[in-house]
């Protein structure tokens, strides 16, 4: 059992697993956000062009029983939708990923200053190399 409970926690600790586990906590935060930009965001503008689209009362009749083909298209629109939005914000983030390391390589670094210790000992090198001319 013991050693069952430390190969348990070698798993664990492995830098993989945590960053999967960060991963599905963020990712579970961002498709609310997705969601929430689609269904707040985008549907509204969309239903305003279209004038309310909704293709879930599409009915295919099959004898006694029903194709719902519409919620099949409609959520195939909400995938596509989702999609868009998640494909917009990676696009931004990328781009501003780009933008920054762009500046980054842009700026010169600037050549370094000498120390105060560095400026006086220069001085008296070159006082010294006066006198044994002289």
């Amino acid at each position: 059992m013991k050693k069952f409970f430390e190969d348990f926690r070698v798993f664990i600790t492995r830098g993989n697993v945590i960053d999967m586990a960060v991963g599905v906590i963020i990712g579970g935060a961002f498709t609310a956000i997705v969601n929430s930009l689609v269904g707040d965001v985008f549907t509204p503008i969309i239903n305003l062009a279209t004038g309310q689209l909704n293709f879930t009362e599409w009915v295919i009749p099959m004898g006694s029983s029903q194709i719902m083909i519409g919620n099949f298209v409609q959520a195939v629109f909400n995938f596509l939708m989702t999609a868009l939005c998640l494909f917009l914000v990676l696009r931004t983030v990328v781009r501003l990923q780009q933008l920054k390391k762009k500046e980054e390589e842009e700026e010169p670094a600037a050549p370094a200053q000498p120390s105060k210790e560095e400026v006086l000992l220069t001085e008296i090198r070159d006082l010294l190399a006066a006198q044994k001319r002289e």
